[in-house]
């Protein structure tokens, strides 16, 4: 394909070297598993964890004869992703052979889609440190993915799996638009959460079912693209940003040594941090792509593009939108909380609980806050936790209600986590006595015994008035916790003569 820059040079994605600044240029293929439950032309099954070669039929054996048969739903799957994608989708698309020879891939070809893929172009948003970057898509096309080797089960000997040969796999593949190994991961973890909401691919790095093959090259800003190598099958988004990092810093250490780069194939390893040499990196002529002459070329028409539109979920951009305009939550509240579908559904539960709508920025500041602190301890989500939306929503209706105050909420919120996990808030706070202190002559006791013990902090606040905190937290601490913010204030202030 050609290259396109359509980036202006940003001098925050600047590299410094001995001959001044480089920039890093990035692109990505990434291999995503098409949800369906059989193979792209076969019916073996696509199930995870099956013993080696379960799932097998003739077809992904490369048996002679046999004759592929184009499964409706991976085409479903496709045009849907293309849809989140924003990107043209093609109405005619053709199949063609990839030919080479390796063990895992029996009948010597891959069936890819090279020339007249099944979507076109689209684009993908990111926010980077309060910048909205778009990132190119070049193209989505439907393939095969080949079997696995197994090495280490024999000293001598190596194993094939063909468990996965044949399963359909969406090959994403974007421009060279990403400047950092920050909007690297950025882009592969909004792309992961799109195909998640669509339901079009699980995005399961660790089990391979996601994967990124990541080009990277180096040039003096603004500059022509320097000579790219890829960095293969890279299954996690914290490995991929080593991995750019590691190779664009031995890119320019060859180059400012007088050095040329020769465009390979290179493999990560996260042990030592570092990428090798595989292979050279194959043009398409390598290959020697045809037209697979056992498949018809794919065709469909609008209605059938209009009716898989029609039913697409809210995407993370369109629900990050609503979530500021209808919650009053903050960008940046709206883009945690929309990074996967479950969390999004989880808050909007939360707000929505009961049929009363609360506050939509105390429910996130709780869920993004405490919650989200909890679940990280635990290796969790949010929404994995055994805190349910209805007691979060009873949290914030008490705090809304003057019952409990802010600090009050946040020791509701551990005993619900470590103590009644199962228990109602309004309950817990009856029987606990965790109701705050709103009687005013209560109040007023509080503070009037503070400021007669300590007549030279009340000098000290009189000349500077904002050391007022420090009654605020004794009188608070006197309390128990327990005394209205907002009442001890006024209190302290007509007490002090600071009105």
């Amino acid at each position: 394909m050609t290259l396109i820059d359509t980036r202006t040079p940003n001098p925050k994605n600047f590299i410094s070297g001995q001959t001044g600044d480089w920039e890093i240029v990035i692109g990505m293929e990434v291999h995503a598993q098409v949800t369906s439950q059989s193979k792209l032309f076969s019916g073996a099954s696509t199930e995870f964890g099956s013993p080696p070669n379960a799932n097998v039929s003739f077809v992904d054996a490369g048996m002679p004869g046999m004759l592929p048969v184009i499964n409706e739903e991976c085409v479903r799957q496709a045009v849907r992703t293309g849809l989140g994608l924003k990107a043209q989708i093609n109405k005619r698309s053709i199949f063609d052979r990839k030919n080479y020879f390796y063990p895992d891939q029996p009948p010597g070809y891959q069936i890819s889609q090279f020339k007249d893929p099944i979507v076109g172009e689209g684009s993908v948003f990111l926010d980077i440190d309060g910048e909205r970057v778009e990132i190119g898509i070049e193209r989505l096309h439907l393939e095969t993915d080949a079997g696995k080797l197994i090495h280490d089960q024999h000293p001598s000997m190596s194993f094939v799996d063909l468990n996965r040969a044949g399963v359909a796999l969406m090959e994403i593949v974007s421009k060279p638009d990403m400047r950092s190994s920050e909007e690297a991961k950025g882009y592969l973890s909004k792309l992961r959460t799109i195909l998640r909401y669509l339901g079009t691919c699980d995005g399961n790095m660790e089990q391979g079912s996601m994967r990124a093959d990541i080009n990277v090259s180096v040039r003096k800003p603004g500059g022509a693209f320097g000579t790219r190598c890829e960095i293969k099958n890279v299954n996690s988004i914290r490995f991929a940003g080593q991995a750019i990092e590691f190779e664009a810093r031995r890119q320019i250490d060859i180059l400012e040594d007088g050095g040329a780069i020769d465009q390979e194939t290179r493999l990560y390893d996260p042990k030592t941090g570092e990428t090798r040499s595989m292979r050279s990196k194959e043009d398409a002529q390598d290959y020697r792509y045809f037209p697979e002459p056992d498949l018809l070329p794919l065709e469909f028409d609008q209605a059938f593009i209009d009716e898989l539109a029609q039913h697409l979920p809210e995407l993370p951009d369109e629900k990050q939108a609503r979530f500021i305009s209808e919650y009053g939550v903050t960008p940046y509240d709206a883009m945690v909380l929309t990074l996967d579908r479950e969390t999004a559904d989880y808050y909007e539960a939360a707000v929505k609980f009961g049929d009363t709508k609360r506050d939509g920025k105390a429910v996130a500041n709780l869920v993004n806050g405490d919650i989200a602190a909890f679940a990280n301890s635990q290796g969790l989500s949010a929404f994995e936790t055994h805190i349910k939306p209805g007691q979060i929503a009873g949290i914030v209706d008490l705090v809304a209600a003057g019952t409990i105050s802010s600090k009050g909420a946040k020791d509701l919120l551990q005993v619900i986590i470590a103590e009644e996990p199962e228990g109602e808030p309004a309950e817990i706070v009856e029987r606990r006595g965790m109701k705050q202190v709103t009687d005013l002559g209560a109040i007023e006791k509080v503070v009037d015994e503070i400021i007669a013990a300590n007549p030279d902090q009340v000098a000290k606040v009189l000349a500077k008035p904002t050391l007022i905190g420090w009654f605020v937290g004794q009188a608070m601490k006197a309390s128990g916790g327990k005394a209205n913010p907002q009442a001890l204030n006024e209190i302290l202030k007509k007490k002090l003569g600071l009105e």
